[in-house]
């Protein structure tokens, strides 16, 4: 029987989404795993790292869903030079000499949260008359892309490894971590009075955003809006939708755990995926229909998108209005 669910790489700086595709592929055949089909939930270019969620089996047929969810990245912004690529990959097409102060960067980051509207970088997958615009950008074609309005949940910068968030980001205490956030709150006083007007040639952000948000962007705007340049130099994903870095596992873990034909382990059940969708228990006849893609009415379940389950086996993810019940996506299991 194939696997189902969800691998969470912690991706290399390096390496593309195929390529991490393609890894997981020869790590199920070092575990003796049956032929599976996989996919990730979301490209993360080459040169960024962290959580990539890989698709197995019937999870795949989320893999969609995930390109949708809200992400959260950690970024360095480099200033005073900025690429054509607006990363370390690219040429240098412009210059600055000044460097910001923290305090000038803290004041600007409100402009750039909530809903914003931003440029895609001309380096992109975005297609331009039926193009890719990465492809049209290296052959020297100039690339003009439209404005796309994004969401920035959250946004707040890091110094000399502290985060200075606002309150609304500050952990919930309790006893078990009202000791560490006093300790971190100490440190961040004391490094904000020792140099917050020291000028930058670089800054760490954390940011939660919408979909379609290029981080790129966000860093070559903030640059722009602090009367400088700048390009991202560190680009970490620190969540895709429900899975963070915590639930992530490197590749040489992935291939060490291939090899002792325990991979079933770090695999996550495909119900992972769906953490924000409530579960609604069905009868075995029930989840006969559903897998045969017909429809059920009179179900008193709230509207809205539910899992259906049969026994705790996912079943479909469907969709009921005013009681009735359509088959959204079904599950093979």
């Amino acid at each position: 029987m194939t696997i189902s669910g969800w691998i969470i790489l912690d991706k290399p700086v390096g390496m593309g989404s195929t390529q991490a595709v393609g890894a997981v592929k020869r790590a199920l055949r070092e575990a003796g795993e049956p032929k599976t089909k996989v996919g990730h939930g979301g490209t993360l270019d080459p040169l960024a790292s962290g959580v990539l969620p890989i698709a197995l089996g019937e999870a795949t047929k989320l893999a969609g869903r995930m390109l949708d969810a809200t992400k959260a990245y950690d970024f360095t912004i480099r200033f005073g030079e900025e690429t054509d690529t607006l990363d370390l990959e690219g040429q240098v097409i412009a210059t600055s000499d000044v460097r910001p102060r923290f305090a000038e960067v803290e004041a600007a980051l409100p402009r750039f949260t909530g809903p914003i509207e931003q440029v895609p970088p001309a380096f992109s997958a975005l297609k331009v008359d039926g193009k890719r615009a990465y492809d049209l950008a290296r052959a020297g074609e100039e690339v003009a892309l439209k404005s796309r309005a994004v969401t920035i949940h959250r946004l707040y910068a890091w110094y000399n490894g502290v985060p200075v968030r606002s309150e609304e980001h500050e952990p919930l205490l309790d006893d078990s971590n009202i000791g560490a956030f006093v300790r971190s709150l100490r440190e961040r006083n004391s490094a904000l009075s020792a140099g917050k007007y020291e000028r930058l040639c670089e800054i760490t952000l954390s940011a939660t955003v919408s979909k379609g948000t290029y981080i790129r962007s966000l860093a070559r705007d903030i640059a722009h809006a602090l009367n400088s340049v700048g390009h991202v130099t560190m680009l970490r994903r620190t969540r895709a939708g429900p899975f963070t870095l915590k639930q992530a596992i490197s590749l040489d873990n992935l291939a060490e755990i291939a090899k002792g034909r325990a991979l079933t382990r770090t695999v996550l059940p495909l119900e992972a995926g769906l953490d924000d969708i409530p579960g609604l228990p069905v009868t075995p006849e029930q989840a006969k229909l559903l897998r045969h893609g017909q429809p059920l009415f009179g179900i008193p379940a709230t509207s809205g998108l539910h899992l259906a389950t049969d026994g705790g086996t996912p079943v479909a993810l469907v969709e009921v209005l005013d009681g009735d019940l359509r088959v959204v996506r079904g599950f093979n299991l």
